[in-house]
């Protein structure tokens, strides 16, 4: 009745800590970190500069105003009554009105684009294609946190770990010095026995300081890193990652490539449409004298003119068809860089599969290893007890039984954070 009690006590107690605590996967660390980051905003702020000037390229299509005023004093003008003069009319020269050598003019012009080619379309896109280009550089600079944020927090875990077993081994080394007592009081044993259980259990506290204290400085990196508090009140959690990994490339420094072909595509087809025919009108408002092209009339008044126009480049000495081989080269560098990446990022994935195996095939023999030595332990202990061997050597057996554990749960974590690299090296997701 009273065990049951007790455990019903621990199962509470480990309940309520379980949920004052906050799990931390590796995941929201890697999204924690990227909204730390001063470069997260980047993103949106190119979409809002990109709106600016896609509403500006719209507005192409709008007529445009422009007011102008000017006087002018001409020197020489047409003189109608010299060359009517000639003429056998009687009083046709006197009669001819004179031009004003002064002109006066406040106008108001309005201009129309009617067909642009597709200039404005295709300048839209390539204004998109740039703001895609910008975000997707931004992204590939925010994917290198996740390096970051893997060495901090696996080394996190590692320490831990460490803490946890190295804390287990100091109980037991706390129960073999109780019973190294009894046995002291029972003159079984010498002083010096325990001394050298007490030797070691100064070095694992000594190990237990220096692992909390590296393990403080990391957690408070990482909690720098992630804009969080990392501290008691939160666990990390080990990723379960599955053990074939997929050896499709999907870096974001790939899709720059891509981008900025579909940029240099758009730039090559604002080229095409500089070669189309563009068609516009036009019309002016105006107040002066003389009115329009009424030059005889030097009275003031209103006038208008309309009209429209057509332009139309025949022939540009095969500028834009230079242009376009240009790019066109160009494209066919981006595709060689791309190649180039593309194999150093395979070679990367073939180190890091190599790493991984040696670790699997390590663990294998950490696991063979463990067992042995807990028969070692298990023999030495025996030995000990009948006083075949010292206190010194049975020491040197558990540290190497615990030496042996250390080992295989730092590789443990290492396989996971060997997996996890691969994953970053490849540019897909932890799932």
């Amino acid at each position: 009745m009273k065990r049951s009690i007790l455990i019903l006590i621990l199962l509470n107690l480990w309940i309520h800590e379980t949920a004052s605590q906050k799990l931390l996967t590796l995941g929201e660390c890697y999204e924690l970190a990227v909204n730390k980051s001063a470069l997260s905003s980047e993103k949106e702020k190119y979409n809002n500069i990109w709106q600016l000037k896609d509403q500006n390229l719209q507005r192409n299509w709008l007529p445009t105003l422009d007011a102008s005023a000017n006087i002018t004093y001409n020197s020489d003008v047409v003189n109608m009554r010299e060359m009517f003069s000639s003429i056998p009319i009687p009083g046709l020269a006197e009669s001819t009105p004179l031009m004003p050598h002064d002109m006066y003019k406040l106008a108001i012009d309005v201009n129309q684009m009617i067909y642009d080619g597709g200039s404005v379309r295709k300048a839209r896109d390539a204004e998109e294609a740039e703001m895609r280009l910008n975000q997707q550089q931004t992204e590939a600079e925010l994917y290198k946190l996740r390096s970051q944020v893997n060495s901090y927090y696996f080394s996190i875990l590692i320490t831990g770990r460490q803490e946890e077993l190295l804390k287990n081994y100091l109980e037991v080394i706390g129960r073999r010095l109780q019973a190294m007592q009894s046995a002291l009081k029972n003159g079984t044993i010498l002083r010096s026995d325990i001394d050298v259980m007490i030797s070691e259990k100064i070095r694992i506290e000594q190990q237990l300081t220096e692992l909390g204290l590296k393990r403080k400085s990391l957690v408070t990196v990482l909690s720098d890193l992630t804009g969080t508090e990392t501290g008691s009140e939160f666990t990390l959690i080990l990723p379960q990652i599955k053990e074939e990994l997929s050896v499709d490339l999907s870096r974001p420094e790939l899709k720059i490539f891509d981008i900025r072909k579909d940029q240099i595509e758009a730039g090559i087809e604002i080229l095409q449409s500089k070669r189309m025919p563009k068609a516009f009108g036009f019309a002016t408002l105006g107040y002066g004298s003389p009115q329009g092209n009424d030059f005889f009339n030097d009275k003031f008044g209103t006038y208008y003119t309309v009209g429209a126009g057509l332009k139309w480049n025949i022939y540009d000495w095969k500028k834009v068809n230079s242009e376009k081989q240009q790019m066109t080269l160009q494209q066919s560098m981006l595709e060689g860089r791309k190649s180039d990446l593309s194999d150093n990022i395979r070679r990367s994935l073939e180190l890091k599969s190599a790493e991984i195996e040696a670790i699997e095939s390590a663990l294998i023999r950490d696991s063979e290893l463990i067992a042995i030595r807990k028969r070692i332990t298990a023999s030495a202990e025996s030995q000990y007890e009948n006083g075949i061997i010292t206190a010194t050597e049975l020491l040197a057996e558990l540290t190497s039984e615990k030496q042996a554990e250390i080992n295989y749960e730092i590789r443990k974590i290492s396989l996971v954070m060997a997996r996890v690299e691969y994953l970053n090296i490849s540019g897909n997701e932890i799932e």
